[in-house]
C-alpha cells in the first residue's frame, strides 16, 4: 500500500473558503502515470499538481499540473499554490523577508517570489512567460450567442483578441459589471467556437469591480478542461493585464499595476494583483501574485 501526502490550499483569497481550490500531491515519484489523471478526478477541483524533484539542482521542484480533464504545460494558482505549500516547509532565519522559488513546468521555468511576515509566506507574486499576442476575433454575435449576452453588451471599439502568457485565452471586453453578472456560458455554442476560430479559453471581463478597489472584474470557462467555470485563473490574468495595458484600458506608464476580481458570481471571491511592465515597444514583464490560504492535509492510499 503506497500512501501519498496532499495538501489542500486555497489560492488567490486572505480568506478560508474564497480563491481557487487546489490539491497538492507532494510525492509525485510515487504516483504511477496513469494514476494522476484518475487523481485529479478523484479531487474533482480545477487543477492538483504533483511535486518531484528538479532536474536543475538550483531549482525548487519539477511540477506536473492536471485538470479533470486533462494535462496543463501552465497554471497561475497551482503555481502559486505549489509554491505556497513548499514555502511552509522552509525553515525562515528572522532576517528572511523574501524567499524565491523556482518550479520547473512544461512551459519552463516560473519564478515565484514571496514575501516572508513573522517566519510564514504571505504575498506571492508569480513571474509569467512573455506574451504571444493572437488573432482579435470580429465575430461578436456568436460570442453573444456563446455568453447568452446581446451584441450592445460587448465593448464598444474593442475586439476580444488571443493572448498567451503560457496558455492561450480569448479575452473578451464587455461593457458593463452587469453584463459579465449575467452570461450564461452555452457549451453547444462553444463547440462552434472553437471549431471555427480555435481561440484558446475565454475569458469575459469588464472594468470595475464589486470592490472598490479592484480595477476589473472578470470570469473564465474551460469546459474541454473539465473546468465549468474558474473561480480564479493566473494564466488569463497574465493576459488579461497585457490586454489592458496593450489597448489602453488601463496603462500607467512603463509599470501598470492592476487588482483583478475573479470568482464573484460563485460564491468564491478571488484578488488576483498584476503587474505589467514594458518598454517604448514591447511588454517586458508580466507579473501575477496573490495571497494563499492553508485548507487541510491528508493522505491518499494507493495499491
Amino acid at each position: 500500500m503506497r500512501r501519498i501526502p496532499y495538501f489542500l490550499v486555497d489560492v488567490f483569497t486572505q480568506s478560508p473558503f474564497g480563491g481557487n481550490q487546489l490539491a497538492v500531491v507532494s510525492k509525485g515519484d510515487l504516483v504511477r502515470e496513469e494514476e494522476m489523471a484518475q487523481i485529479a478526478r478523484e479531487f474533482n477541483l480545477s487543477e492538483t499538481t504533483f511535486i518531484y524533484s528538479p532536474e536543475n539542482e538550483d531549482h525548487n521542484a519539477r511540477v506536473r499540473i492536471f485538470t479533470p480533464g486533462q494535462e496543463l504545460p501552465f497554471a497561475g494558482h497551482p503555481t502559486l499554490g505549489t509554491a505556497f505549500v513548499i514555502a511552509r516547509d522552509i525553515d525562515y532565519k528572522p532576517e528572511d523577508k523574501i524567499l524565491t522559488v523556482f518550479l520547473e513546468e512544461k512551459v519552463g521555468t516560473i519564478r515565484v517570489d514571496i514575501d516572508i511576515q513573522n517566519g510564514a509566506p504571505e504575498m506571492l507574486v508569480m513571474t509569467q512567460p512573455l506574451p504571444t499576442f493572437g488573432e482579435t476575433l470580429h465575430d461578436i454575435p456568436l460570442l453573444a450567442e456563446l455568453l447568452s449576452l446581446r451584441e450592445s453588451d460587448f465593448l464598444p471599439n474593442y475586439f476580444p483578441q488571443t493572448i498567451s502568457c503560457g496558455v492561450p485565452y480569448l479575452i473578451t471586453p464587455l461593457k458593463s459589471l452587469e453584463a459579465v453578472r449575467k452570461i450564461k456560458f452555452r457549451t453547444d455554442v462553444w463547440e462552434k467556437v472553437v471549431e471555427k476560430y480555435d481561440p484558446g479559453w475565454i475569458y469575459p471581463f469588464a472594468m470595475g469591480g464589486d470592490d472598490i478597489e479592484s480595477h476589473v472584474h472578470g470570469r473564465m470557462f474551460a469546459p474541454e478542461a473539465g473546468i465549468v467555470e474558474d473561480p480564479a485563473t493566473g494564466s488569463a490574468n497574465g493576459p488579461l493585464g497585457c490586454y489592458l495595458v496593450q489597448h489602453k484600458l488601463r496603462n500607467t506608464g512603463k509599470k501598470t499595476k492592476i487588482i483583478s476580481e475573479q470568482g464573484y458570481e460563485m460564491g468564491r471571491p478571488s484578488k488576483l494583483y498584476l503587474e505589467i511592465e514594458r518598454s517604448e515597444i514591447a511588454i517586458t514583464q508580466v507579473k501575477v501574485g496573490g495571497y494563499c490560504v492553508f485548507m487541510g492535509q491528508g493522505q491518499l492510499f494507493l495499491p
